[in-house]
């Protein structure tokens, strides 16, 4: 197929995604999210430094205080690409969908493109209005973007974002059940880390989680390197695609 034939499945991508409320509004509840926790977050942090709060005190990283939303703002991201290919054969237009482009590796690629686009053009204004909204609420307790790491870690959250968004799509693609891909989705962010990094045998697991490999390039002093934490969630969202890749080439829609 011709590059301009490529470029049409894409558009016609991105014309789905722009044309259907379910995708729009997980979108637009992301920053929205993500700049609301930050600011609620560096508020209350401000206050219990204030008052002298001896334990955040002791673990306080101003520049991870600039991104607890959107560790949370992540989920309507999630969202965002599980509704995108889950709505399609919820609905049945997959079929309308495949017969238009048979080649169902140019189908699936196009629309990992689309996705990762979008996902991109929404979490660089998000990750770096909710680290200086975080920061302008904590006040005197604020860094800027000159402050070591911090715009490695603003950078971060954009990457961490869109490769959270392709993993989920790919789960969604091998599972096509809304319910099912955001209920495992979730779990990684909700359940798989936390578990994991609270049980000491696991803990060396719950590293290479994808959210807390996450949250570490978040972090102005990370456990992992932030090459090597966006290589894990890179690592995640690869697996989930080709897993994805697989069932659709297998399945008759």
């Amino acid at each position: 197929m011709s590059s301009n034939a490529a470029t049409a499945v894409v558009q016609a991508e991105l014309t789905k995604i722009r044309t259907v409320r379910s995708t729009v509004v997980p979108l637009l509840i992301t920053p929205v999210v993500s700049i609301g926790i930050g600011i609620l977050n560096g508020a209350s942090a401000r206050s219990a430094i204030d008052s002298g709060n001896d334990p955040l005190l002791a673990d306080f990283d101003p520049v991870e205080a600039g991104f607890v939303g959107v560790e949370m703002g992540q989920l309507a991201m999630i969202s965002f690409a599980v509704l995108l290919v889950c709505t399609e054969y919820g609905s049945g237009m997959i079929r309308t969908s495949l017969a238009a482009v048979p080649q169902r590796g140019l189908f699936y690629l196009s629309k990992i493109v689309a996705a990762a686009a979008v996902a991109l053009l929404v979490a660089v204004p998000t990750a770096f209005l909710s680290f200086f909204a975080a920061q302008a609420a904590l006040g005197p307790h604020g860094i800027g973007l000159s402050h070591p790491g911090a715009l490695r870690a603003v950078l971060g959250a954009c990457l961490y974002l869109t490769l959270m968004c392709l993993f989920a799509l790919g789960l969604a693609t091998m599972l096509r059940s809304t319910a099912l891909a955001l209920s495992l989705s979730f779990a990684f962010v909700f359940v798989l880390s936390p578990v994991a990094a609270a049980i000491p045998v696991l803990r060396t697991v719950a590293r290479y989680l994808p959210e807390y490999a996450g949250a570490q390039a978040m972090k102005g002093d990370p456990a992992l390197s932030p090459v090597t934490a966006l290589l894990v969630v890179a690592a995640w969202a690869a697996a989930a695609l080709l897993a994805g890749h697989l069932t659709l080439r297998s399945r008759d829609t």
